[in-house]
């Protein structure tokens, strides 16, 4: 007698899973909620490497060119560069987008070049493009390298050490390693893993319960002689069952779109190994039994199955928070914050991208926090199944 309980709770799951199998639109929406977050990540960081490279062989319209034949040389004698003649209007130019950006050296330039003075040089661009930025910042790169060579052999033919006039000589000490600087740049990646816990599960955790309630199907699932308790934790298990289907798809996306992705010609270095992906597995499978209980609790209160969709849309902002607020700012690790579901979740994700992880009593009471958490909802949607004002309100 003491198996009963579970062997009917192991029923509902069956049966929950069968019905949720069976509705292949569901199930295509959320396989396609889970891809398509990672392919496009993917496809915006693959053009960033396109404008990268793009920016790596450049022609540079330069407006004037007769006034310093010096700086043209110099600029032809560049990797990658090629200069070309500029167009008449060169702001027209730029904003039609003719050209990324156009040089102009002023009549004056010559003159006061000879004498030492500083000449002016003007930058033609359109930053709120960001297409034409990488461009933008290698011509701005190149004309401060001519500067300070002008300048050092100014000083040279003077008699002056250009190093005297150098009073700091500053060393940057890094002490990141590469994959945690690439993971602060990717800070999105735990935010698609946290976010595929709510999806995934979310089609069972509202037809399972808003949804049988109006059609009229939980009034019959409740006659039966089985317990309330093994009927919420059958939907509840059966939710979080598909939630960690989504897990596992969406860190298998994310550990192998990298290797398709140029991220070497952005200064990226950034791999998900065996080691990874068990630490986020690790990080991530308890915390959706506490999603799918979120989500059933939630749904049972809401009047209908459409409300309990509308509050579905509240909830995705949940696992969002951390991820919106980790692009903006730094979120440094305490321990209190493994005790925060969700928020314990992104941190040891961070650091298992990181190659950091925290230490083992980390995973364990996020898991535990994530799993009496659960046990707490499942318990509430108990008493509410006994209440009538909950089933029958249709």
């Amino acid at each position: 007698m003491g198996h009963r309980p579970f062997h009917q709770t192991l029923v509902v799951i069956r049966k929950e899973l069968k019905d949720s199998l069976r509705d292949r639109r569901a199930l295509f929406s959320i396989a396609f909620s889970i891809v398509i977050g990672p392919v496009l990540v993917a496809f915006m960081m693959n053009r960033l490497a396109d404008r990268q490279r793009e920016a790596e062989n450049i022609t540079i319209p330069i407006v004037g060119q007769e006034h310093a034949p010096a700086l043209i040389d110099w600029l032809r004698q560049q990797a990658g560069v090629s200069v070309t003649k500029g167009p008449d209007n060169p702001e027209q130019a730029v904003r039609d987008g003719e050209h990324d950006v156009v040089v102009i050296i002023s009549n004056e330039y010559a003159d006061r070049f000879r004498t030492s003075r500083p000449a002016t040089v003007s930058l033609v661009g359109d930053s709120s493009r960001n297409a034409s930025l990488p461009t933008i910042e290698r011509v701005r790169r190149l004309l401060q390298q001519y500067n300070s060579e002008v300048g050092a052999l100014r000083l040279i033919t003077r008699g002056v050490s250009p190093a005297g006039v150098t009073a700091l000589k500053l060393e940057e000490i890094e002490i990141a390693t590469a994959q945690q600087r690439a993971v602060a740049v990717l800070t999105f990646i735990p935010m698609f893993i946290i976010l595929a816990a709510f999806v995934g599960g979310m089609s069972i955790a509202t037809d399972s319960t808003a949804g049988e309630r109006e059609r009229g199907s939980l009034e019959a699932l409740l006659v039966n002689p089985v317990p309330r308790m093994a009927l919420v934790a059958g939907k509840c298990i059966a939710a979080a069952l598909l939630a960690m289907a989504a897990i596992v798809l969406t860190t298998t996306l994310t550990a192998n779109i990298p290797r398709f992705l140029p991220l070497q010609d952005m200064g990226i270095r950034f791999r998900i190994g065996a080691n990874e992906f068990m630490g986020i597995l690790a990080a991530m499978l308890p915390v959706c039994l506490f999603s799918a209980a979120l989500q059933a609790a939630v749904a049972t209160l809401a009047r209908s199955f459409k409300e309990a969709q509308t509050y579905m849309g509240v909830l995705v902002l949940l696992p969002m928070l951390p991820g919106v607020i980790a692009t903006v700012s730094t979120i440094r690790e305490e321990s209190w914050m493994y005790i925060v579901p969700v928020l314990g979740q992104h941190v040891l994700v961070m650091g298992v991208l990181g190659g950091q992880p925290a230490s083992p009593w980390a995973f364990v009471a996020a898991a535990l926090i994530a799993a009496l958490g659960a046990a707490l909802l499942i318990r509430i949607m108990t008493t509410l199944f006994k209440v009538e004002r909950i089933i029958f309100a249709r």
